[in-house]
């Protein structure tokens, strides 16, 4: 009852405002293309911000250069939202959604918008296992035609069970067991169920057996030839972290490597230092900033990080699905010191011997290894491109096709 009482009374309040402020939308100016699609997710993609949100900016891309119409919907504070975000999709042509009066003053509530424009959906996209939940029986309500897509983004229950073996919480076993529950629950209600990497199909078929509603897709990597600009290896030093830090994987790798992997580092090189770059570092990551261990916060433009640094670290413990830091160092054809947790989804070939490491020890000895080695170093940076080629606009495109057959 007081949620509710709390709801109404800020509904009042957005809607005094958004009279005030003369915010009217009208229905009838929607221009319907060839298809169209109702996208979901928690927040408005913070595309700059973490990598299941750059993911979905460029599948949005794809969408529309498809002749999708493309509706786009924040299940959390979509009043609060950054215009920037906001005002980058709309630029693109996607239709997002805004709390707005109608012709009546009526507020257009998120469920209202979705009932105005069930019928002329072909399709609708949820985003994480939470808003499929929330929305997909809504929807189907409205529209029985539709096809509901679960984009799982990962398999969370598979992250948090990882997590749980490092820790043995029993409150974490009951949270990854809730959640496997809910994950499975939604791909029994789901027409085409999105994963994306081959290691999170694989796993969620031990769970749930019907894989031929299974697509994988994982996340988009765009290879920048290298340029005489390019830094060579003598030209290069420090190593690179990227990550944000609402994702709890990054903060123990970030402990992890600052506590048990550097200090080994260290013994041996002590001019080695590191940058770590993410949005949202909570205290124990911002105390950790020292002149050796530069804890830069979130960075809009991260080129110049990736294009003076000598490797990139992912000292990854626990997660699931494909990382898009990975893929992004490869994009700039810097080298990577990671766990198989990390390495999910690629094929380091020949070199996943140098690359990958579960111990601190082995990744220190990696760290030193990669670091100093020039003919090593260049063999893997040569080889970026193929590292990413599954996830090449041409493949990835392909594989979203498939959803839409």
């Amino acid at each position: 009852m007081k949620k509710r009482l709390k709801l109404i009374l800020r509904n009042n309040l957005l809607k005094l405002q958004l009279k005030k402020q003369n915010v009217v939308f009208d229905f009838n100016s929607i221009n319907y293309r060839e298809k169209s699609i109702l996208i979901i997710d928690t927040y408005i993609p913070k595309y700059n911000e973490d990598s299941g949100s750059k993911r979905l900016l460029q599948l949005i891309k794809l969408m529309l250069n498809n002749n999708f119409s493309v509706f786009l919907m924040a299940n959390q504070k979509e009043y609060k939202q950054k215009d920037e975000c906001v005002e980058r999709f709309k630029s693109l042509g996607v239709n997002v959604y805004q709390p707005s009066l109608d012709k009546a003053d009526n507020l257009i509530t998120r469920n209202q918008y979705i009932k105005n424009i069930a019928s002329k959906l072909d399709y609708a996209w949820l985003h994480r296992p939470e808003n499929f939940e929330a929305y997909h029986s809504v929807i189907k309500d409205l529209n029985s035609k539709v096809t509901l897509i679960y984009d799982m983004v990962d398999f969370h229950y598979l992250r948090l069970i990882r997590e749980w073996e490092l820790t043995k919480s029993d409150k974490l076993k009951q949270k990854a067991e809730a959640m496997l529950k809910l994950e499975i629950d939604n791909c029994k209600a789901a027409d085409k169920i999105v994963v994306i990497s081959e290691r999170d199909k694989h796993s969620l078929e031990s769970f749930y057996k019907e894989n031929s509603k299974m697509i994988t897709i994982g996340n988009l990597h765009e290879f920048k030839k290298k340029t005489k600009a390019f830094k060579e290896f003598s030209e290069r030093k420090n190593l690179l972290f990227i990550g944000g830090f609402k994702h709890k994987p990054n903060v123990d790798a970030i402990l992890w490597l600052k506590n048990e992997i550097m200090p080994l580092v260290w013994e041996v090189n002590k001019d080695i230092k590191v940058d770590i770059v993410g949005s949202n570092p909570p205290q124990k990551i911002i105390k950790l900033n020292s002149e050796n261990f530069n804890v830069v916060g979130y960075v809009e433009d991260v080129s110049t990080y990736f294009n003076s640094a000598k490797l990139f670290v992912a000292p990854l413990r626990y997660g699931a699905g494909i990382k898009g830091k990975i893929g992004q160092s490869f994009e700039y054809s810097l080298p990577v010191v990671t766990t198989d947790v990390g390495a999910e989804g690629f094929n380091f070939a020949p070199f996943s011997e140098e690359m990958i490491a579960n111990s601190a020890e082995l990744l220190a000895s990696k760290i030193l290894k990669l670091y100093d080695d020039e003919a090593l170093w260049s063999s893997i940076s040569n080889l970026s491109e193929q590292f990413i080629e599954p996830f090449s606009k041409q493949h990835i495109e392909n594989q979203l096709k498939k959803v839409f057959d």
